[in-house]
């Protein structure tokens, strides 16, 4: 599971530090230069907003598809099963035309 609240206070405490190190740099542009920085903060704050908006669309997206599939093999599972007990013999033909091809395979090693 991702911490969001640990990435984006990392992504804080960088930011911090770079508008620290370019502020002893800047000297006076300071105040420009600063304002750059919370632009470029906010940006990234959004981009990062949409970004894990997205990832969890995704993961919603993935689990329906997910249930749909289990809804539809349990279906086909019970489909089989219920014709499997309508014709019995049936499955007992399939069952041994099975066991006689795999006997036919291991004779032939």
């Amino acid at each position: 599971m991702i911490d969001t609240d640990r990435i984006t206070g990392a992504a804080r405490a960088f930011g911090g530090t770079v508008q620290s190190s370019v502020g002893d740099l800047a000297g006076s542009n300071r105040d420009a230069i600063e304002g750059r920085l919370r632009e470029a903060q906010g940006t990234a704050e959004n981009l990062y907003g949409q970004a894990k908006d997205a990832v969890r669309h995704a993961a919603d997206e993935i689990s329906d598809h997910a249930a749909e599939a289990y809804d539809r093999s349990r279906a086909y599972a019970w489909e089989g099963h219920q014709t499997s007990v309508a014709w019995p013999h049936a499955s007992l033909l399939v069952a041994g035309l099975a066991g006689f091809g795999l006997g036919l395979l291991v004779s032939k090693l």
